[in-house]
Order: C-alpha cells, then sequence, then structure tokens
C-alpha cells in the first residue's frame, strides 16, 4: 500500500515519508521516533544529539559557497496525533501507517496519516542528506510531544541553537505564510458523583454519537463541525425525565474536536415508550440542525442484555447535564485586528463518567493572553457552580505577529515571483511552537509555511500531492535565498 507513496514526486520528500510513518511517534510516547532520527543523523556522519527533554538536534554545515549566509534552524515535531475510526482494527504502538493515493490526496486506512507534522520532518531529512541542494549552515530541531502540550518547545534550554532565522515547516494551507499563532491553556473539571443501585424494572440502552468529521480543534473550530461530547449532553438532557446514567466517554483528545460519543443510561419500563419518544424527537432535530455540515452523522440507541450495578443520583446527574449544556464550546471571540483570524475558542474535547468521577477536559486557545484569561474564568465559573474542581495545566504562549520580519519579506517576494500572486500572510489559530521559542530565543527572526493538509486531528486527514510538490520548490528556492550575515 505504501508502495505508491514511494513513487510520488518529491521522490526523496515521500520516501523519507514513507520511512517516518512506519515508526509509532505518539505524543509522550516517541522513544521509537527519537532512536530513529538520532540514527538517521549520524549514519550521514552529521553532529546529532539530544537535549535534556530529548527533543533531537542535528547539525549540517553550509554547502559551499553559502557559508556567508545567517544560519538557519529548520524545525518540525516528531509526534502525531493518534486517532482511528471506531470500527478500524489498528494498533498504533506496533503498526506504521497504512497510506494510499486517492487522487490528488495521500490519505490513510481509517486512521490519522500523520501529514501534521511528518511532512514537515520528512522535508527536513530530504534537506540533510541531499548533497546537491544549496543551503545555509543549518540547525535540524525535531521536537518532541507538540500536539499535548508542547513539552519539547517549552524545555528546550537557550544557548543550544547556532541559526538566526527559524523556519517552522507546520502551516497547512501552502498559499499561507504564517506570522503568528494562538497561545494556550488545559482545563480540566473534576467531581465525585454519588450512585444508586439499578432499578430492577428497568432496561439499559448504549446510545452513541459518530460518524463525524472531528478535526484539529483550532485551525477547524470555526467551521461550526459538530462536538460529539455537546450533541451527547443535548441528548441525555432531553431524556433526563427517563433515564438515569451510569458510564459515558466522549472524545479522545484535548486537540481534536469530537467525533464519537458513547454513554449507558438505564430506564424504567413504565418510562420506556417516553424515552425512545424523546430521544427519537433530539435526534431528528440535531441531524437536521447539522445536515450540511455532519452528512455521515449517525445517532442510535441499542438495548443491553445485562443491567449496570449503579447510576448516578438524579441531583449530580441535574448539575452534570447542566454544567456540560452551559460549557462555551467553539468560538469566544474573533479577532478585532486581524480579519477573519479568531482570537479565542475552548474545545469540549473528553468527557468521561466512571467508578464514581467525572471529568471534563477542555482545551482553550487565544492569541491574547486577557481573553485567554476571561475564557477561563467563564470555564472555571460554570464549573464551580456545579461543585467541580478545576485544574489548568499546559499553560503556553502565543506568537506575536511581527509584519517588518526580514524573512517574512524573503519569503513575500519569493511566493509572488514563484506563483504570480501574492502569499496569505496570516496568523493562525493553532499552537505553533514559534512563540514558546522565543521565549529562550528573543532575537530570532521566525516564519512558518508548509503544505496543505486538510482534515488534521481526524482520521480524514489528508495531504495534497501537488502542494507537496509546489511547496518543496519553494523550501529549495527559500534556502537559496537566505540573507548574509550582518
Amino acid at each position: 500500500m505504501n508502495e505508491a507513496i514511494r513513487n510520488l514526486e518529491p521522490n526523496r520528500l515521500w520516501n523519507n515519508f514513507a520511512d517516518l510513518n512506519a515508526v509509532p511517534r505518539a505524543s509522550k510516547k516517541e522513544e521509537e521516533v527519537i532512536d530513529f532520527m538520532k540514527n538517521f543523523g549520524k549514519k550521514l556522519g552529521l553532529e546529532t544529539f539530544e537535549d535534556d527533554v530529548r527533543n533531537v538536534i542535528i547539525r549540517k554545515p553550509a554547502s559551499p559557497g553559502m557559508e556567508n549566509r545567517k544560519g538557519i534552524v529548520l524545525q518540525s515535531h516528531l509526534d502525531m496525533v493518534h486517532q482511528k475510526n471506531n470500527d478500524t482494527d489498528f494498533d498504533f504502538a506496533t503498526q506504521g501507517i497504512e497510506m494510499y493515493v486517492d487522487g490528488d490526496w495521500v490519505r490513510a486506512n481509517g486512521t490519522t496519516l500523520g501529514a501534521d507534522n511528518g511532512l514537515g520532518v520528512a522535508t527536513i531529512m530530504a534537506i540533510l542528506e541531499s548533497d546537491t541542494i544549496e543551503h545555509p549552515a543549518i540547525d535540524a530541531l525535531f521536537t518532541i510531544d507538540e500536539e499535548t502540550g508542547m513539552t519539547g518547545a517549552l524545555g528546550l534550554k537557550g544557548g543550544i541553537l547556532e541559526g538566526e532565522i527559524l523556519l517552522n515547516l507546520d502551516t497547512e494551507e501552502d498559499d499561507e505564510i504564517g506570522v503568528g499563532c494562538a497561545g494556550g491553556v488545559d482545563v480540566t473539571a473534576s467531581k465525585k458523583y454519588s450512585s444508586t443501585s439499578t432499578p430492577l424494572n428497568a432496561s439499559a440502552y448504549r446510545i452513541t454519537v459518530k460518524g463525524l468529521q472531528g478535526g484539529h480543534s483550532g485551525m477547524e473550530i470555526q467551521l461550526g463541525l459538530g462536538n460529539a461530547n455537546k450533541m451527547m449532553n443535548r441528548i441525555l438532557t432531553e431524556t433526563n425525565n427517563t433515564s438515569s446514567l451510569s458510564s459515558l466517554l466522549g472524545g479522545s483528545l484535548r486537540n481534536a474536536i469530537p467525533r464519537e460519543s458513547n454513554c449507558v443510561v438505564v430506564v424504567e419500563n413504565d418510562n420506556d415508550a417516553e424515552f425512545h419518544s424523546n430521544f427519537e424527537k433530539i435526534k431528528n432535530v440535531i441531524c437536521e440542525e447539522f445536515q450540511h455540515l455532519e452528512s455521515d452523522i449517525t445517532i442510535t440507541t441499542e438495548k443491553m442484555e445485562t443491567l449496570p450495578e449503579n447510576v448516578m443520583i438524579p441531583l449530580d446527574q441535574h448539575l452534570f447535564y447542566k454544567a456540560v449544556h452551559a460549557t462555551h464550546n467553539g468560538v469566544f471571540r474573533m479577532s478585532p485586528a486581524i480579519k477573519d483570524l479568531v482570537e479565542t475558542s475552548n474545545n469540549v474535547a473528553k468527557i468521561s463518567v466512571n467508578d464514581g468521577i467525572i471529568t471534563i477536559e477542555c482545551l482553550t486557545r487565544s492569541s491574547v493572553e486577557s481573553s485567554k484569561d476571561n475564557m477561563v474564568n467563564t470555564l472555571r465559573s460554570v464549573f464551580e457552580l456545579a461543585g467541580f474542581d478545576v485544574n489548568l495545566s499546559g499553560d503556553y504562549p502565543g506568537w506575536a505577529p511581527n509584519m517588518d520580519s526580514p524573512i517574512l519579506k524573503v519569503l513575500d517576494a519569493l511566493y509572488e515571483k514563484m506563483n504570480g500572486q501574492k502569499a496569505n500572510v496570516a496568523a493562525c489559530h493553532a499552537g505553533l511552537e514559534c512563540g514558546i521559542l522565543g521565549t529562550n530565543y528573543p532575537g530570532m527572526d521566525m516564519i512558518s509555511f508548509g503544505p496543505t493538509i486538510k482534515g488534521a486531528h481526524s482520521p480524514d486527514e489528508r495531504a495534497s500531492i501537488s502542494s507537496a510538490q509546489k511547496y518543496w520548490d519553494f523550501v529549495i528556492e527559500i534556502l537559496k535565498n537566505i540573507p548574509a550575515k550582518a
């Protein structure tokens, strides 16, 4: 299946991507890919080392005639989001990603593709192994754990990197030059709940919401896509008077819009007809609301053979449903400074109810710290009013745009020359590592760009083949045009 990928152009890039995708590389489980990257650098005879938090740095001297140019840092992250369809049999810990060509797109078979940020990693690998590409001195920086905390970028100390210009290869539209990004913080609400024994004159039902698109909780939050957790809560709220909740699990990752949710409820026999009537009503309402956005949505209820032992008591159930209903999901504020840019948002990413504990996990993003604080305080107010404890973690800063950046001027002019039109110079509502890296390297000139990738963080992730060629040509020209040292 992956052999077709190796025949694509640019050949060097796609072959490295195929090699990389054979290696498991979940966030916080990057041991194998770290060893893979170190072995890659050492086989090339290049200076290769880890820093204190296991980022990998590979150094390559300037090609002949380029010694007087400013040194650059080529940067991408090693980890990828591991998500699969519910009916896909796949073990991310042991299997390589199964890719295939679909017209102009490279896709994966029921899983995330890992183009985010694997195509960036593969690009750097191709440059490092080439003896024909012109380039200045390179620090290749491969960070770890970008997707679930950016701990690699946060842990990178000052003084390690020697380059003056950072090229971050993690933007997902090939006509976009990134000059800024959002910061973020993880918001976790948790609460103990009381249970009561399940009545015997009752039936148990499994309610399932699935088939949603999901996607990147920053780059696609403005699309209004369905959130399985919010949908499930509407169903449970509508059937609250006729059912008792036993367990629930919705979503899987903070940085992915939740695509699926499953719960088990208990319905006393006298309430069975009313429960199903209310279920059908809210199911039809949700499907009608999202018919133009979520054409594959499936909402079902299935009778279970055995009853669970316990269900949540009515008061705790009432407060839980109200809290989730009031929790903001989606765009919170659009930027007043940059047209069409989401400034602040929240993703109700994962909800679990099991063994006496309710946990609600959110990811709040914003390019403005005060607005991020406002969103967090809004969430905190809802959760604390419902009796939840609230914990904040993984806070990281945004990247403020610098429209006078010298490297921006280089890329802007090159893009127009090569494509006959201006690039879209923009900030994005996603967490790039540039803002974090800039805290320990405040004088570094930074820019972000990349090939077109759609559906990142979901099994619908796909990378454009024609865009990869366009992007590769752009990279080669950028390396040739890095300014001379002062």
